[in-house]
């Protein structure tokens, strides 16, 4: 019986067919021309229709000449350094100077919340930014963060040479961001990461956030987080080399990774990946950053407890649920950090805001489970519960200046936007009493208001959203255009204040910084309590009712918090809230309809 493979093969090798001469092979091995004259027999072209003969010109010389060079170029290929695939830059996009305001404002700015960085290194991977495409892109990804989350001013000067115009750090913030993803497609960076790779994705993430595109954020966090176990960051003998400082970067870089994606993970109902596999920095790894690390180190413990359970039932993967776990939750949050925080205020202003919300999240899962009691022995497992927790996070909001808030871009704004709501909620179904010289959940909304119109970003988007929400939950109280609501006494403009001229601490660097790169500190800072004892003191006169206050006038219920029995009308209200499960995305989504 004849060979099937052999007789399926009726057509010449292609460099037979291109000398117009006989083919001599059976298609599993070289032809015997290919052989002699030194050729690679493929069959590769796609066979034509025949037509008129043409002349028998010499073309062995051509081919070998075609596959010599396509030979070469994949030998260079080959021999390239794992990290110098060719791309082509753009020029003319960023300057030396853009690059320097990026990288003084992140460590003067960002650095203590996100001390992932080396002042030194970076200085170096700046260097080889025009050799090396994993430091083209992490340069750029940095700088478009730095621009598009802090909105930090750029002067006309930068502009000097570059091919783009004079335009605003928001909109070329999106061009570096679009220029980084155009060169990592050019070169296969999945397959050899470095840490600058992670630390480019997370960059990625954190300028997708901000821009509002939550599907592409998402895909670069989990690129980073994914990238990190690559690399084998989860397990703790991938920190044992010679290099201290990249070993410590190291670690603080998967422990930022860790934060970020429970905190995302709340807000926008994903699953989890990192787990707590490898130790926390220390305190003693580096001297002069002490302040730094200690509030970090407070914040990776204040998100430490939200696990794959804690995830798993909030996102309905996870049964089992008890009124115990939750209560024993509230306590942690409620011990996580102490009365005076030695820490920078940036870092007091992510810790209290960031305690107070997840607070507000464990609440919600609470009442999602039916396991709120008006009669409750803990107050954390009661309905009035959003109410202790807006005065907390006031009393402790009052004590940051408004730069360090807005440093933290629309992630702190989401965390008051959802505290905010969760006590709208609670105000339109539970009936209270509240006698004029005191203070209460109207005040307390009306300064959430307050502070979120404020905030760069706020007033555009989340204070509408929440006015919809408002008069969607109690229609019939008069709500003001948010344009109306008093700002908060800001002594310096939104120019002014990402001016580095207009602020000492935006300037630069003293005599007094590291080896390890950290910002300089004048002297330790402490971030108290103190407001929250005047907050439970007698209280002053409130102000004025020229905002939203006047709409919550005293005496419109009757009935005091403490009488809510299980038998109220806001029974029905609440399971409505356990059937939608405070879900942020249906909530935006139907207060922009409304609004």
């Amino acid at each position: 019986m004849p060979d099937s493979s052999a007789t399926a093969v009726k057509r010449a090798c292609d460099a037979c067919h291109r000398r117009k001469v006989k083919c001599i092979g059976d298609g599993s091995r070289p032809c015997k021309n290919c052989t002699a004259a030194g050729l690679t027999c493929t069959y590769n072209a796609v066979p034509q229709k025949k037509g008129p003969k043409g002349s028998r010109a010499k073309v062995i010389s051509e081919l070998r000449e075609t596959q010599r060079q396509s030979q070469l170029v994949a030998a260079q290929l080959h021999d390239l350094p794992p990290h110098s695939a060719p791309y082509l830059p753009r020029t003319g996009l960023i300057s030396v100077e853009m690059i320097t305001i990026c990288v003084e404002y992140y460590f003067h700015h960002l650095y203590s919340t996100q001390p992932i960085l080396h002042r030194i290194k970076v200085g170096e991977t700046i260097g080889r930014m025009e050799t090396d495409v994993e430091a083209y892109c992490l340069v750029l990804s940095l700088c478009a963060y730095m621009m598009i989350q802090p909105n930090l001013m750029l002067p006309a000067s930068a502009f000097d040479g570059l091919e783009v115009a004079p335009q605003s750090s928001f909109q070329l913030g999106q061009i570096l961001l679009q220029e980084t993803g155009r060169v990592r497609k050019c070169y296969d960076y999945v397959e050899n990461p470095t840490v600058w790779t992670v630390i480019t994705s997370f960059f990625m993430f954190g300028s997708h956030f901000c821009l509002d595109k939550h599907n592409t954020a998402w895909f670069h966090l989990r690129e980073a987080t994914t990238l990190a176990q690559v690399l084998g960051m989860h397990e703790e003998s991938a920190y044992h080399m010679a290099d201290a400082v990249e070993s410590s970067r190291r670690r603080r870089l998967y422990w930022l990774l860790f934060v970020t994606e429970r905190a995302y993970a709340l807000q926008k109902h994903r699953p989890l990946t990192l787990q707590a596999t490898i130790n926390l920095p220390t305190l003693d790894e580096d001297p002069s950053e002490t302040v730094q690390l200690n509030g970090f180190i407070h914040l990776v413990n204040l998100f430490r407890p939200f696990d794959d359970t804690f995830v798993g039932l909030w996102n309905k993967a996870k049964t089992g649920c008890t009124t115990q776990y939750l209560a024993q939750l509230q306590q942690q949050l409620s011990d996580a950090l102490p009365a005076y925080l030695n820490s920078t205020e940036s870092q007091a202003v992510d810790l209290r805001c960031s305690q107070q919300w997840l607070r507000t999240m464990v609440w919600q899962l609470s009442i999602s489970h039916g396991f709120l009691s008006s009669a409750a022995a803990e107050n954390a497992m009661s309905f009035k519960f959003p109410i202790e927790v807006a005065r907390d996070l006031l009393a402790s909001a009052g004590q940051f200046s408004q730069q360090a808030m807005e440093v933290h871009g629309i992630g702190l704004i989401e965390k008051l936007f959802d505290v905010a709501c969760t006590l709208t909620d609670v105000m339109s179904c539970v009936p209270y009493e509240q006698h004029t010289f005191e203070y209460g959940p109207r005040d307390y909304l009306n300064q959430l208001m307050s502070l979120i119109s404020t905030l760069r970003g706020g007033q555009q988007r989340y204070t509408p959203l929440l006015l919809a929400k408002i008069r969607e939950s109690m229609p019939s109280m008069p709500i003001p255009h948010y344009s109306s609501f008093p700002a908060l006494s800001a002594h310096l403009t939104a120019e002014e204040i990402y001016d580095g001229s207009q602020d000492q601490s935006s300037g630069p660097e003293s005599s007094d910084s590291t080896p390890f790169g950290s910002p300089p500190l004048s002297a330790p800072a402490t971030f108290g309590f103190r407001d929250l004892e005047a907050a439970r003191a007698p209280p002053p006169p409130p102000p004025p009712p020229t905002t939203i206050s006047a709409c919550f006038a005293p005496g419109m219920c009757g009935m005091e918090y403490a009488d809510l029995t299980a038998a109220s009308t806001p029974g029905q209200f609440f399971r409505e809230l356990a059937l939608h499960q405070y879900h942020p995305e249906e909530r935006s989504v139907e207060y922009e309809s409304d609004g």
